[in-house]
């Protein structure tokens, strides 16, 4: 079974997404960490993160594993080296590539073959996995979602920083010329503004319960 997760930058798709894998003990892809992870690699390498083809050739030199949700290259955990400022500042320009978001989405396939997973992303729902058994759309207010970034990280930017971040984000998101975020045909639409993560959890459990009772 695919379940598939879409949403923009702060509705809380990572949380959900690995709290229903684990409570049905499906493998949890997040394809973000690819691209963050090849952002990394980019830069590690002293090479320009805006020269997109260079990143892009940097990718296919690299094998991306994911273990307990971490991503490795090479075997190598690196999950916690993905979310520099450094990466924060070039990931999304990266992520809109067309040539590297079909490398991506071809690991993406390649790793979640024949198995159980929860994948979440920008278009997971529409470009990846189109067919995905249930497919989820995650949303909220930008305002709510820049209060949350900003109480995770206290010491980092301030709110009106940080919303400005979003909005920025979300603009680049949703005017990709490939992989544009938007809401899949017969996806599960749900607004995570004023519910809990455990709420937000309970209707996508729901969803995948009543596909398996058929």
């Amino acid at each position: 079974m695919v379940v598939a997760i879409d949403g923009p930058a702060g509705v809380g798709k990572s949380t959900i997404a690995k709290m229903i894998a684990q409570s049905c003990n499906f493998y949890y892809l997040n394809s973000g960490s690819f691209y963050r992870a090849y952002t990394y690699l980019h830069i590690q390498e002293g090479k320009d993160p805006m020269d997109f083809p260079s990143v892009l050739e940097t990718a296919k030199q690299h094998v991306l594993s994911v273990d307990g949700g971490r991503i490795c290259v090479e075997g190598e955990d690196i999950e916690d080296k993905l979310h520099t400022s450094e990466v924060d500042r070039f990931v999304a320009k990266i992520s809109a590539y067309p040539a590297l978001r079909e490398h991506v989405n071809e690991q993406l396939r390649r790793i979640s073959k024949d198995m159980d997973v929860v994948v979440e992303g920008r278009d997971i729902t529409t470009v990846v996995f189109p067919d995905a058994d249930l497919k989820c759309f995650f949303d909220a207010k930008p305002e709510v979602r820049a209060e949350r970034r900003f109480k995770q990280h206290p010491d980092g930017p301030d709110y009106e920083t940080v919303l400005k971040e979003i909005e920025e984000r979300d603009h680049i998101d949703r005017t990709k010329p490939v992989g544009a975020l938007q809401v899949a045909d017969g996806a599960l639409y749900i607004d995570t503004s004023y519910l809990t993560m455990g709420q937000v959890c309970e209707k996508v459990l729901s969803a995948i319960f009543t596909l398996k009772a058929k």
